[in-house]
């Protein structure tokens, strides 16, 4: 990379808008002259699976994996969308494409159980895991287990979920565990003690940002008990995109910026980079945008001390899972 698409680089993520919108990922791939994956590039003949692929970044991601010669498998909660979401994603990739889906929900821990075994019993191995799956929810929920649904969802459940396919991500070594967080773990310091909203107090803005701001402090953990030569772990934020999810949840903040927000393609982009570049298997539990590895923190405030360990303890203790 040269000094001048360094310097620009910086001045992009020195404004949010420069950095989050289209425009900082096309002024990057064209000064930083991206090349796109190709079907030689490492993904032909190895297994993704990712999760939250009906729509969105997840979906996007799907494909471009299929297309560049990935075994894909995707979980999802509904079956009628599952099925539409195989067909898409076949069509766009081709005959030849291997493409297949289960059911489970991220925040039934018990059905993540079930789909692992399943998953185990049929796959011969696991290259690459994308958690893609979040949703901003405006209203108070409670998973199957009584735990507050944003957590239980985007932080628990992939817990549980790594933890119970990490024998066959190991066995096919060097794997990688790829989480998709967001631009708005920003505005949140990690607070133990705050992750999990009471119904009275719930704001789902917040809870999601909490909970995104988790799913990093969790990657630096992974990345701390697996060793790399093994499977690297990665976390990334994909810059404002063009969603039904952010129609859904944000739709005044939809209906401003709808002219600057990226193609969920490019939302996908470096998902699908940290996947198969040599590059991201040179380090574990870094945290990305548009290709490169970014600061965790904008805000003086958010800084402090993780406490990853009682993350884990506490995720742990709330999946039954553990590290042996």
């Amino acid at each position: 990379m040269s000094s001048l698409s360094d310097g620009v680089d910086a001045v992009l993520e020195a404004t949010v808008a420069g950095s989050f919108s289209r425009v900082g990922y096309t002024v990057r791939s064209r000064l930083d002259h991206w090349q796109p994956p190709s079907r030689s590039g490492g993904l032909a003949g190895r297994t993704v699976l990712v999760t939250g692929a009906t729509s969105g970044i997840g979906l996007a991601a799907a494909v471009r994996f299929a297309q560049l010669g990935a075994s894909v498998r995707f979980l999802a909660r509904d079956q009628a969308r599952a099925e539409q979401t195989r067909v898409h994603i076949q069509e766009a990739a081709g005959d030849d494409a291997e493409v297949s889906y289960d059911l489970a929900d991220m925040s039934d821990f018990d059905a993540l159980r079930r789909f692992a075994t399943r998953f185990a019993e049929t796959n011969s191995r696991l290259d690459v895991l994308a958690h893609n799956a979040g949703a901003l929810s405006g209203d108070y929920g409670q998973a199957a287990d009584g735990t507050e649904l944003t957590s239980a969802a985007q932080v628990f459940g992939p817990f549980l979920l790594t933890g119970l396919l990490l024998p066959l991500l190991r066995h096919s070594a060097p794997a990688r565990v790829i989480t998709v967080s967001s631009g708005g773990m920003y505005t949140q310091r990690f607070d133990l003690a705050k992750l999990e909203m009471d119904r009275q107090n719930y704001n789902g803005t917040v809870a999601y940002a909490r909970a995104k701001r988790a799913q990093v402090v969790l990657n630096h953990e992974w990345a701390r008990r697996v060793t790399p030569d093994q499977v690297v772990f990665h976390a990334m934020h994909p810059g404002w995109v063009d969603t039904p999810g952010i129609a859904s949840s944000l739709p005044t903040f939809h209906r401003l910026m709808r002219p600057l927000l990226r193609t969920s393609g490019q939302g996908a982009d470096t998902v699908v980079w940290l996947a198969c570049d040599p590059e991201p298997l040179a380090s574990s539990g870094g945290f990305w945008h548009d290709r490169r590895r970014r600061s965790e923190h904008r805000l003086p405030w958010t800084h402090g001390d993780d406490d990853g360990r009682g993350l884990w303890e506490l995720t742990a203790a709330r999946t039954g899972w553990d590290l042996p």
